[in-house]
């Protein structure tokens, strides 16, 4: 029986029926699947403000297949513009409210079926989170990347890199004006290797959205062709009841994970792949991503870690041509199902059969000679982050991968920036950045501004920052975030002052702090955490209930 038969079918529904004839349904669509269509359309949003399109294509494809589509909204917030004020404390917790929101809306009304169309850093996880804890015929399809914007050479990166830039005299602000004109050329989700765009990648590569998810640009037909094709896949997936956990196995986790090394993600994706697998009942730590990592070559350097986009990747053969590498060194699983309905050998074999695996060797390097051969993001531990740390190895500077430095320790992301425009950090320090985990912001806020403001002063090669926060994924550099512990909880990042002296060493994963532990525990004893409580009840409601980043930042 169709799962919608609880509000269509028999005389006990007709009251029900009469609610949906007021929306304008015959009882001849009542009577075909009712397919949710998740919209995450809004004005405020770029990456979101043409998902509209998007959404009339996959309903398209749902008639064109025998469906009844019924749209309905969910939020999203764009990080760039969060950033830097009180809204990115709302950001990653967007996440498990757009989670709930779906859940809500697919319970309340049962589809038999869900295709949903978020594209910017939260709402893709939590599309994702909805899907598999729901667990009925589902997939996804984004409204897809940005182009660059200048002479392809700009993107949201360099505006915030540009304010440093600024600072230090080096550019004008009429010209940073300029620049800001040109950066973000359209719609779509920024250009780059950022949050958004590595969680679209690893949806493909996981196999909850179809061939080209990730990279087709936004402004491109294709996007509309794919989203039609999404829109007509899901009727085959519910007739052959294909579900989100049929997809997402532990072969699956592991093709994600080992992408998401092979394309240098964003470091969010260590809070975000956690907290989708977890709701497949399947949950993850940080020791597979580093596990993973050190067997997995790096074969791509986009923005902010090269000068390449997503428009270039898409050219050179997109996720398929990357897990076209992948799958020559053994590495992935491709026996996986995925939402094709065939297997991930299948959708292998249909790529390679009308075009060469890979091609541009610049955009995405052969897996025999890669960027390097270990992955994009490495966790580190220590006396300082005892349960891990994160960092993006592939966008740190050589000579930053081991490094000692001294402390500068600020209570928040605003004091830090301050202070690293205004010249007070010197090459050498450590930028150590605290209370901004997730109980502690409440929110776990990105520090984009003070890593850019780092990187535009020219100190990009000689200043580590260390943050029980998070980054973006257009951050580069020694950058070093997700520190657990965190100082909300009592974690040791609590207890560094100014001048002490810290040893980083990304290639053996270590993060310590070089005071000597009478001395830690005599800090310890003496702690007083005494942060200002939040205005907002729904912040105050998630630190309550937050787990650390380490276990994903998932509600409990």
């Amino acid at each position: 029986m169709k799962r919608s038969s609880q509000m269509t079918s028999g005389p006990e529904r007709a009251p029900h029926r009469s609610l949906m004839y007021a929306l304008g349904l015959t009882r001849e669509e009542m009577e075909r699947p009712l397919i949710g269509v998740v919209n995450f359309a809004n004005e405020i949003v770029p990456g979101h403000i043409h998902l509209n399109t998007i959404a009339d294509a996959v309903k398209a494809g749902i008639r064109s297949a025998g469906g009844t589509p019924i749209e309905f909204p969910c939020i999203a917030v764009c990080d760039g513009i969060a950033m830097g004020h009180a809204g990115m404390r709302f950001s990653l917790p967007s996440r498990e409210f757009t989670a709930d929101s779906i859940e809500i809306m697919a319970t309340a009304h049962p589809f038999d079926g869900l295709v949903c169309i978020p594209n910017c850093d939260k709402s893709v996880p939590g599309a994702l989170m909805a899907m598999l804890r729901l667990n009925i015929p589902a997939l996804m399809v984004s409204g897809g990347p940005m182009l660059p914007g200048g002479s392809r050479d700009t993107d949201l990166v360099s505006m915030f890199e540009g304010v440093g830039r600024v600072s230090k005299g080096e550019m004008s602000e009429a010209a940073l004006e300029h620049m800001a004109e040109n950066a973000c050329p359209g719609c779509g989700s920024c250009a780059g290797m950022f949050t958004a765009n590595s969680m679209n990648c690893l949806a493909e590569a996981i196999g909850l959205a179809l061939p080209g998810n990730g990279t087709i640009p936004a402004v491109s037909a294709a996007r509309v062709r794919l989203a039609k094709q999404a829109g007509a896949k899901i009727m085959e997936l519910l007739e052959k009841n294909i579900r989100p956990r049929d997809i997402v196995s532990e072969g699956a986790i592991r093709n994600g994970v080992i992408s998401d090394m092979a394309l240098g993600c964003s470091t969010n994706t260590v809070l975000h792949l956690p907290a989708i697998f977890t709701e497949a009942g399947l949950p993850v730590t940080l020791d597979i991503f580093d596990e993973l990592s050190r067997v997995t070559p790096n074969l791509c350097k986009l923005s902010p870690a090269g000068p390449y986009y997503m428009e270039d990747l898409n050219r050179a053969g997109g996720i398929m041509a990357v897990l076209s590498e992948l799958n020559s060194l053994g590495l992935i699983d491709t026996s996986v199902i995925t939402a094709t309905g065939r297997t991930l050998r299948e959708n292998l074999e249909c790529f390679e059969a009308v075009r060469p695996r890979n091609c541009n060797r610049d955009v995405l390097r052969p897996a025999s000679d890669p960027y390097s051969r270990e992955g994009g993001i490495a966790v580190l531990k220590g006396n300082i982050a005892p349960l891990g740390a994160v960092v993006k190895q592939s966008a740190v500077a050589p000579e930053m991968m081991r490094r000692k430095g001294r402390a500068r320790v600020y209570d928040s992301g605003e004091l830090a920036c301050t202070a690293i425009l205004n010249g007070e950090v010197q090459a050498g320090d450590v930028v150590v950045i605290r209370y901004e985990g997730p109980k502690g912001g409440p929110g776990m806020r990105e520090m984009l501004a003070p890593t850019a403001a780092i990187a535009g002063m020219g100190l990009g090669s000689e200043v580590a920052l260390l943050t029980d926060g998070r980054f973006s994924g257009a951050t580069r550099g020694a950058a070093i975030g997700h520190i657990s512990p965190e100082a909300a909880e009592g974690g040791p990042i609590a207890l560094i002052k100014d001048g002490d002296e810290i040893e980083i060493d990304i290639p053996g994963r270590r993060l310590e702090l070089l005071v000597d532990e009478a001395e830690m525990a005599l800090r310890a004893k003496n702690l007083r955490n005494e942060r200002p409580v939040s205005q907002s009840r729904f912040l105050r409601r998630y630190a309550r209930d937050v787990s650390s980043a380490a276990g994903g930042a998932v509600i409990k």
